[in-house]
This record gives structure tokens, C-alpha cells and sequence, in this order.
């Protein structure tokens, strides 16, 4: 009798502990948002755009407020295809990374309007996503003051990834940045066609070098690096985009325009996470959000003046006191 009363409790001890346990979440994966990213054309390892988003996301996950997957164009085959499957896996929130991916995302975001997308780096109408762009334009201004500042041969080259109205941003403001130190500086602009391609960015690089060009931007992505190197081979000056640069060329990199893709995405993911909220339409950020900005000047020694130089104008444009391109 004593024995079947104590198997009739260690019976109710597992009914009472299996019907608590069905209170709980079935799983921590329960209690974090999923996201997914497609990432950008070059993917990871570009050591530029599709790397720095990548870094915010990774915040988010060490932090343990998230959790990630992604998609990268080699694999997927085609931008929609990776934003479908991205939903299709079960993520709360899809990032697409990049302008080139808007119609693709844009597809998608209709046919699953119950979701919530975010766009970089284009504005979308659609009312379940949110884009964020940013203001290349003032962070290339004051990357083409600090050039002006530094050439020797008055002579500075500028490589763009692609011929498109985002890298003319990067463009614009870099020749307004320039001009306003030194309008009879020489620029030199050519567009790659390709972001992941960094012999093409060595070999465009070394064609600048042969015409005199001692300063060389890139806005190209991993072409771009390529760039950034062959200008440290050829002892002239280098300026990196999106990330700090300097460590893919240490002898060349003197500053960046730093495009905090990370930050951003790490704050509106970090705020998707504590609130459930997304915000709506479009977010534009420049200097005065720290959305674009300088890395530390290395490598050069600049004069007080030529800093005070760089601080003003960098409050001029901030202000709106100065045209930085459009």
C-alpha cells in the first residue's frame, strides 16, 4: 500500500512539473527576435559595407537581444530568392542591404505584408518597410578637405564601385570638399562597374598614380580595397569608406569616410528587440546623427591650422553652412 501511495506521488510530481513547463516558452529561441539579412552584392569579406553590417548584427547577438541568419548572392542566386527564404525561415525582421536590392525586396514585401522589412541605402514607399539612408555626401566633403589638404601634385583620384545615383553622393560631395580648399586641384573620377573586384581597383588605382594622382578615394567596396593597396605599393595617400580603412593599408590609409552601417543597424535592431517597434518610413542620417563622419588622421602629421581647417568646415557643412553635394 506504502508503495503505490509513493508511486501515486512521484506521478503527481511529474504531472504538476510537466503542466509548469507548458507555462514556459518552449524554447529561449521563443523569447529573441530573428533576424535575416541579404547582404549586399561582394558579401561577406568585402572588408567594407556587407562586413560592417554584419558587425552590428553580431553586437546584437553577443548582447543577447537577437538572433541572426543570413543570405549572400553567390549562394542564393537571386536577391529574391534570399529575401524569401529569409522570411520563409521564420525571421520576425528581413534587412536587405543595399540599393541593388530594392525592386527584389520590394517584390517580397508585398507578397508578404505582414512582415517587416528594412531597406539600406534607398527610400521604398511600402508601408511595412523602413529605410535608412545615409548622407555620404558630408562625410566625402570632409574626406575631400583632408585631401585637398595633403596632395603634393594637386592632382587626386576618386574610384566609385559603380556609376549610380549613390556612389555620385560620394562623388559630389568629395569634389565640393576639394574644390572648397583648392578649385584648381585636378580630380580624377572613374567608376569600377564592380564591388568586388580588387585587381580592377589595383589596375584603375595604378592608371591615377601614372597621371600624377598622390591621393586616391575609393568608394568601391572590396574594389576598393584593391585600390587602397596598390596606392600603399606606390607610396602615395589613401582614404578608406564606410569602415576605418587603415588596417588593409597601413601605409597609405590616412583617414576614412566612415558610413556607420553597424551602428545603425545595431540601434534600430537593439530598440526591434527591447520594444517591438519598428520606426516607420524613412531614417536619414548624416553628421549630425553620427551616421557618416572621419576615422582618426594616421600616418600624417597635420598642422594646427590645417586641423582647425578640417573642424571647420566640418562644422559648416554639420550646420548646414556649407553645400556638401547633393
Amino acid at each position: 500500500m506504502k508503495q503505490l501511495q509513493s508511486v501515486a506521488a512521484i506521478m503527481l510530481v511529474f504531472i504538476l512539473l510537466a503542466g509548469c513547463a507548458s507555462q514556459q516558452p518552449a524554447s529561449i529561441l521563443d523569447t529573441k527576435p530573428k533576424i535575416g539579412i541579404m547582404l549586399s552584392d561582394a558579401g561577406l569579406g568585402d572588408q567594407s559595407f556587407s562586413d560592417s553590417a554584419f558587425k552590428g548584427l553580431e553586437k546584437a547577438r553577443n548582447e543577447g537581444k537577437i538572433f541572426f541568419d543570413y543570405r549572400e548572392l553567390k549562394d542564393a542566386g537571386t536577391y529574391e530568392k534570399g529575401l524569401t527564404d529569409l522570411v520563409e525561415s521564420g525571421n520576425d525582421l528581413i534587412i536587405a542591404l543595399g540599393f541593388m536590392e530594392q525592386e527584389d525586396l520590394e517584390k517580397v514585401a508585398k507578397k508578404y505584408s505582414n512582415k517587416k522589412f528594412i531597406l539600406i541605402d534607398a527610400v521604398s514607399e511600402l508601408k511595412n518597410v523602413t529605410s535608412i539612408t545615409f548622407k555620404e555626401n558630408q562625410g566625402s566633403f570632409l574626406a575631400g578637405v583632408a585631401a585637398a589638404l595633403v596632395t603634393k601634385t594637386n592632382t587626386i583620384g576618386f574610384i566609385g564601385g559603380d556609376d549610380v545615383p549613390l556612389i555620385h553622393k560620394f562623388a559630389d560631395g568629395f569634389e565640393h570638399g576639394i574644390k572648397a580648399v583648392n578649385p584648381a586641384i585636378k580630380i580624377n573620377k572613374q567608376y569600377a562597374g564592380n564591388f568586388g573586384d580588387d585587381k580592377l581597383g589595383a589596375d584603375l588605382a595604378e592608371k591615377m598614380i601614372k597621371d600624377r594622382a598622390d591621393v586616391i578615394y575609393a568608394a568601391a567596396g572590396f574594389t576598393g580595397v584593391g585600390a587602397l593597396k596598390k596606392a600603399q605599393e606606390n607610396h602615395v595617400y589613401a582614404i578608406g569608406v564606410d569602415t576605418d580603412q587603415y588596417f588593409y593599408a597601413e601605409k597609405a590609409v590616412f583617414t576614412s569616410m566612415v558610413k556607420n552601417v553597424d551602428s545603425a543597424i545595431y540601434d534600430v535592431i537593439k530598440n526591434f528587440a527591447d520594444t517591438g517597434k519598428l520606426p516607420e518610413g524613412h531614417i536619414e542620417l548624416g553628421l549630425d546623427k553620427d551616421g557618416v563622419g572621419l576615422a582618426p588622421i594616421r600616418i600624417i602629421e597635420l598642422s594646427p591650422e590645417q586641423k582647425r581647417i578640417i573642424e571647420q568646415w566640418t562644422g559648416k557643412v554639420k550646420n548646414g553652412e556649407a553645400e556638401a553635394g547633393q
